[in-house]
């Protein structure tokens, strides 16, 4: 894949997806060489919770540690690129069992009323959102911010 070439740091919003698999999800970064890292944690985020099942390759607790790290990558002629999972902040994370509770709850849905294609990230997201009461937008927003605060940081660094 030519994507997975390219020297790129992604600073993902949160973690993967909500309605990802997050172990597929590791195991085909890993497969095609693309550490990931936790900015300040050491498991994969999921989106709206800081914590899931899956550890990451290397937690780093400042933007200038994953700037040297891209550097020395990048330094060493390595192909490829690096996924920065930032969690949400924790006043404002869903419970982990809590949302995936939910989340399962919408999959179910989505699957009685036979939505498919690419009606079902919205579909999802409405019930995430009607089923939380309005706080996974909440975190949503949350995710945006802290995301571009870091690849802020980070971008500093690296120039």
């Amino acid at each position: 894949m030519k994507g997975m070439r390219t020297k790129a740091s992604i600073v993902c919003i949160g973690g993967a997806k909500s309605i990802l698999d997050l172990g597929l999800t590791i195991e085909y970064l890993e497969t095609h060489g693309v550490p990931v890292l936790g900015y300040q944690t050491d498991v994969l985020p999921a989106f709206y919770s800081r914590t899931s099942p899956f550890r990451v390759d290397y937690r780093l607790d400042s933007a200038k540690e994953i700037a040297a790290f891209i550097e020395t990558k990048w330094a060493l002629g390595l192909a490829g690129g690096i996924v920065v999972a930032n969690p949400v902040p924790p006043e404002d994370e869903l419970e982990e069992s809590y949302i995936t509770a939910i989340i399962e709850q919408a999959l179910k849905e989505a699957e009685e009323k036979r939505i498919i294609g690419k009606a079902v990230t919205p579909f999802l997201l409405d019930r995430v959102k009607t089923f939380t009461e309005g706080k996974s937008l909440q975190a949503n927003i949350a995710l945006v911010k802290n995301n571009a605060a870091l690849a802020a940081d980070l971008a500093c660094e690296l120039s």
